[in-house]
């Protein structure tokens, strides 16, 4: 039998792979604001653009540390960006309502996947910013589908906090991982305390 290989979870490529996460996610809300928002086709592409970018940043992450078979969690999340991007597509020949109740119902599946993922990596640390995105993530998909029946026509910007708290989180998980990689080396070359003789 072939040997599965090791789960790396390297913290050093986790803190880079969270400021790629937390920048994107930021360029996002931004663009979403100020061209998105007046800009239909612009709206379009950036509704389709962020799940997609989901689903190839769980998937390398899962194929990083150790392969799809041992990282379950994100080949799940990728696999329902994946799906969420097509029926964004769809749903956006639908309408606006439509869009945002497929934004939901992705907020709630791909915040567990994380909140599943950062449980599993708790040990790392900073794991508590991925825990709580997770968890926030599946009330604020709850949170769009009950505004999709809404009689209100929903916009991009109704998306965009979504992703701005996806942001804070990624970037307060790669701030945290960093703190603790530069204590680390210090914390090895202090002397330990001298044993007492008897």
């Amino acid at each position: 039998m072939t040997p599965q290989p090791d789960r790396i979870d390297d913290p050093r490529w986790l803190r880079n792979y969270a400021l790629a996460r937390a920048a994107f996610s930021i360029a996002w809300v931004a663009a979403a604001l100020l061209i998105g928002r007046h800009a239909p086709l612009a709206a379009a592409a950036l509704l389709v653009a962020y799940p997609a970018w989901d689903a190839i940043a769980n998937l390398v992450d899962a194929r990083r540390n150790g392969g799809l078979r041992l990282n379950r969690s994100q080949t799940l999340n990728a696999t329902a960006s994946a799906v969420t991007t097509l029926a964004v597509v769809i749903a956006l020949g639908v309408g606006p309502h439509a869009v945002l109740a497929v934004f939901g119902v992705w907020a709630i599946l791909a915040g567990l996947f994380q909140l599943l993922t950062g449980v599993r990596r708790w040990s790392l640390g900073a794991q508590w910013a991925m825990v709580l995105s997770g968890a926030q993530s599946t009330l604020a998909g709850a949170f769009m589908i009950k505004q999709a029946t809404d009689a209100v026509v929903p916009g991009i910007v109704d998306i965009a906090p979504y992703a701005a708290f996806g942001a804070f989180y990624f970037l307060m998980s790669a701030i945290w991982m960093t703190v603790k990689q530069l204590r680390s080396p210090v914390e090895s070359l202090q002397p330990s305390a001298p044993r007492a003789s008897n």
